[in-house]
């Protein structure tokens, strides 16, 4: 876990070795203000030195100012390297999760991914903010700290030998109790932002439903979760600030008694006795600060668990050597292709699919909800595998191309119509980030988007809220189908995308795909009989396998589930 953290670090390597630097002359200098104030004390004003006790006086000076910079610079160094270790570790888990295969995305969900990206990072960049510098820092005042206190008062210094041991069984005591909670918490925090990720999104069906009542107590549900976990952890960490002062003050009373009876029976000088119990102070405060490190590693631990299992993890799906990074054509073939989101055979959605699809045809693809209609369409630019067969594209199967050479020429307009926020142009551009305005224009014509462009007062240059809130469904598919067609592809593939606009733009989108993309493989999901109507060839899916192929003329006379689809609509728009 460590050794995959730390590659993150990168260019922040000399950062961290720079404060961990500056510190170490901080505390050098820290113990040695204490050594030279009982000098003062015990020789200079003791024996009445004047010029001794400004020269110390002025070294204890310096010695002060010199320990402030290099904290302060430390400090510096410090978060510069925790905030740039944060940044790489963004951008190093957001690029592997580009490199997901929608399995990968599944074992994770989406909430669980969000958390690990905010809340688990800025655990991990606090936590190494303090190893880089108070876990530096601890240790050697510690160590100065008590050779020095050797030094005055070996006797005395015994004390530490029965503190030391209380404090670090009491801080193993608690943070054993005190783990299993922070692991659980986090865990709650993936349901808690899927709670409220799901609500903003879908806020106005909260509003249409009038289920805001519902959904507050959800959340307030999941947050009480979060906050009980915390709470228990926290009372067993609560103990650790008692432990500390506990232990620390004893010691203190100690020191101060027994050093009291050296003074008067001469062993040992007041100076000494002060800086001792300075020293003290220094010993048990680093120990203090270890603990705090201790109670932030505990909690940073479950995060950085959580983040190096996102690093570690690899994508299910990936070229292969040698890959073939040229599509012939736009030709189609599912040879005996089984398919399940589970290794499970029982749970198979898709069972023996055979079907060869020709380039440049139009091919509707209709069934009842649940049939895997778009289980079968993402098996094509290789969203997901097969778990038996092959299915090949341009006469290679498709596990033998580059991922990217592939889904390059294979362009989909998903159920789901995504628009991220921009203009209307950047997001045509999606397409293809180098197309002209004039190209723009002409896919937005070609899906029946132009008109409607036309009308907003900028234009294509219209900013579109996130998600494209500020559009209708059907404006928002027919900027999605454009997007699609700017790829040029040789495979078009559109799921159930038509299903927000009225049947006469729903034809002309398809009498524009016959007329200007008449070489490109059409593949139309659709739940209207009219939109797959006029196509070459119409699939007909009953529960994952293939209930029927041929014309719309021919399923009529020998396929009684599109007998029955069809029937049924017509019959509804002769009503």
């Amino acid at each position: 876990m460590l050794k995959t953290l730390m590659g993150s670090i990168r260019e922040y390597k000399r950062s961290s070795v720079l404060a961990a630097i500056f510190v170490t002359f901080e505390v050098i200098l820290e113990v040695l203000i204490p050594y030279l104030m009982a000098k003062i004390i015990d020789v200079g004003m003791a024996q009445g030195s004047i010029t001794y006790t400004i020269l110390i006086s002025l070294a204890t000076i310096v010695a002060a100012f010199a320990s402030l910079y290099c904290g302060a610079s430390s400090g510096k160094y410090a978060a510069n390297a925790a905030a740039g270790f944060a940044k790489n570790l963004r951008h190093d888990i957001f690029y592997s999760i580009q490199d997901f295969s929608f399995e990968n995305i599944d074992k994770f969900s989406t909430s669980s991914l969000v958390t690990r990206l905010t809340t688990d990072i800025t655990n991990i960049q606090n936590a190494y903010q303090m190893i880089v510098r108070v876990l530096v820092r601890a240790p050697i005042m510690l160590i100065f700290a008590l050779i020095m206190a050797i030094n005055i008062n070996a006797k005395l210094s015994l004390t530490f030998a029965v503190a030391i041991p209380i404090l670090f069984v009491g801080l193993f005591a608690i943070a054993g109790n005190a783990f299993p909670y922070f692991r659980t918490v986090f865990k709650k925090y993936d349901r808690l932002n899927c709670v409220v990720q799901e609500n903003v999104n879908a806020v106005r069906v909260v509003k249409a439903y009038v289920r805001e009542d519902h959904e507050i107590d959800k959340f307030h549900g999941v947050s009480k979760e979060v906050y009980d976990k915390f709470k228990a952890a926290e009372k067993i960490v609560a103990f650790n600030a008692p432990l500390m002062q506990s232990v620390m003050y004893g010691a203190m009373i100690v020191m101060s008694l027994v050093g009291g009876k050296y003074i008067v029976y001469g062993d040992m000088l007041s100076g000494e006795l002060t800086s001792l119990i300075v020293y003290t102070v220094m010993i048990l405060s680093s120990l203090m600060m270890l603990s705090m490190i201790f109670v932030m590693i505990l909690m940073a631990r479950s995060s950085a668990e959580r983040v190096v299992e996102v690093l570690n993890e690899k994508s299910t799906m990936t070229s292969p050597e040698n890959a073939v990074t040229s599509v012939a054509d736009g030709s189609i073939e599912f040879d005996n292709v089984s398919f399940g989101y589970s290794d499970d055979e029982n749970k198979y959605v898709l069972t023996d699919i055979n079907v060869k699809i020709k380039s440049g045809e139009t091919i509707g693809i209709i069934g009842g909800t649940g049939s895997s209609k778009s289980s079968l369409v993402q098996l094509i630019p290789r969203l997901y595998d097969v778990k038996r067969g092959s299915v090949k594209v341009g006469g290679v199967d498709v596990r033998d191309y580059d991922i990217e050479a592939l889904r390059d020429q294979v362009a989909m307009v998903l159920q789901k119509n995504v628009l991220f926020s921009g203009t209307i142009a950047e997001n045509i551009r999606w397409g293809n980030e180098k197309a002209s305005d004039e190209e723009v224009q002409r896919v937005c014509k070609l899906a029946q988007a132009d008109s409607f462009v036309q009308e907003f007062p900028r234009k294509y240059e219209t900013v579109l809220d996130q998600g494209g809130t500020n559009v209708s469904g059907g404006q928002k598919q027919r900027l999605c189908i454009a997007r699609a067609l700017l790829k040029k592809p040789k495979i078009l593939i559109l799921d159930d995308s038509t299903s927000a606009v009225d049947t006469k733009t729903d034809s002309l989108i398809r009498k524009a795909f016959r007329e200007e993309i008449p070489n490109t493989t059409k593949l139309i999901i659709a739940q209207r009989v009219s939109s797959v109507e006029d196509a070459d060839r119409i699939i007909v899916l009953d529960e994952g396998r293939i209930a029927g192929i041929g014309t719309s003329e021919e399923l009529l006379k020998t396929n009684k589930i599109y007998q029955e689809v069809y029937y049924s609509q017509m019959k509804g728009a002769e009503k």
